[in-house]
């Protein structure tokens, strides 16, 4: 068993198992070994690639739709530019690309990176020179926010429950004294019938953090696109370790894969609901990248020697590859114009 391994065995010992977001949470943030510490786990070289990685494409894109948003509402300056989980820095570096093209955007934006990984943070400011980071999304600025989260909230750490005949049961991580295992803490009561057998994820950590975005857009306007893989009011169980492009043992070497489950939109789009935004309906990813333009600009990128432009295209937008399996949401103050993409979710709606 690794370092960390004999870390989360010994907290089990001394005060028994531990639920899976606490695992997931240790297995990621650890301090010393945790894998956002102690890797770069991004591009063919690491453990996974994510759309950014992909091609300049999908944050030119995502980049001109803030754009927009931002001239819908009246141009704010100064305003915050800021992106929670911003990996290596590329999304943002191809979304400022984009945004020299709209007079005055650049000069007006604020960057704030919210990173806890002092590795990456290193990584981010190679790419980007200069930006503010900030711990927590509470600590983001009170003023308009534009903000996109590409793959942030799969990585929030997740609880399952498991629906026995006595009740639900949440899964817990413990120790047989020599390796690490999945058990089952005793029945309890949860407001959701299901079938037996019925798996269902929440993070609790997910809502508080849409709920922080979107009473800053709100009160100061803004806008927040959210992609990440998932569906809305989704079962089953998705959690799930990458290693080398390939799934591996959740339990099996702790911090040396990235964990993650799936992203249940409907908690966060009724969590800005709450907040006193508008959230959009989820739309999927490639339908939204090509009614922006995503076709077109892979075209002129070929015509212009970018021998790769289509292939990515593909991978971003093909059922499939990425085009079905991510989603997209957006969030937008009242009273404003919907996010290009998106259109308004009926806030009394249970289903998208």
């Amino acid at each position: 068993m690794n370092a960390l391994g004999q870390i989360i065995a010994a907290r089990i010992g001394a005060h028994g198992p531990i639920s899976l977001a606490d695992y997931m949470q240790t297995c990621l943030l650890h301090p010393h070994h945790g894998y956002y510490a102690t890797r770069n786990p991004f591009g063919r070289g690491g453990d996974f690639i994510t759309a950014p990685e992909i091609h300049q494409i999908f944050g030119e894109i995502a980049g001109l739709a803030l754009a927009q948003a931002w001239l819908d509402q009246g141009s704010s300056a100064p305003f915050t530019l800021a992106e929670p989980g911003p990996g290596r820095g590329t999304l943002m570096a191809d979304m400022l690309r984009a945004m020299t093209r709209v007079s005055g955007m650049r000069e007006a934006a604020q960057i704030a990176l919210i990173e806890a990984s002092p590795h990456l943070r290193d990584m981010q400011r190679d790419r980007l020179g200069p930006v503010t980071h900030l711990d927590r999304l509470d600590d983001l600025p009170d003023r308009p926010l534009f903000l996109i989260a590409n793959e942030f909230f799969d990585a929030l750490p997740v609880h399952q429950y498991l629906r026995t005949t006595d009740g639900w049961a949440e899964r817990m991580v413990g120790f047989d004294g020599e390796k690490l295992t999945f058990g089952l803490a005793p029945p309890m009561p949860l407001p959701r019938e299901e079938a037996e057998g019925t798996v269902i994820e929440t993070r609790p950590s997910a809502v508080t953090a849409m709920s922080a975005i979107a009473r800053r857009i709100a009160e100061h306007g803004g806008a927040v696109i959210v992609i990440d893989y998932g569906d809305w009011n989704g079962t089953g169980d998705t959690f799930q370790a990458l290693r080398d492009h390939a799934h591996a043992d959740p339990l099996d070497a702790p911090g040396q894969a990235d964990l993650t489950a799936h992203v249940d939109f409907a908690p966060l789009a009724a969590a800005a609901i709450q907040a006193g935004a508008v959230a959009s309906k989820p739309v999927m990813q490639g339908s939204w990248l090509l009614s922006l333009g995503a076709g077109e600009r892979a075209a002129r990128l070929a015509q212009a020697g970018d021998a790769g432009a289509g292939a990515a295209l593909r991978r971003l937008t093909h059922a499939g590859e990425m085009g079905q399996l991510f989603k997209a949401l957006a969030v937008w103050p009242r009273g404003a114009p919907p996010v290009p993409g998106f259109e308004a979710l009926d806030a009394d709606a249970d289903d998208a």
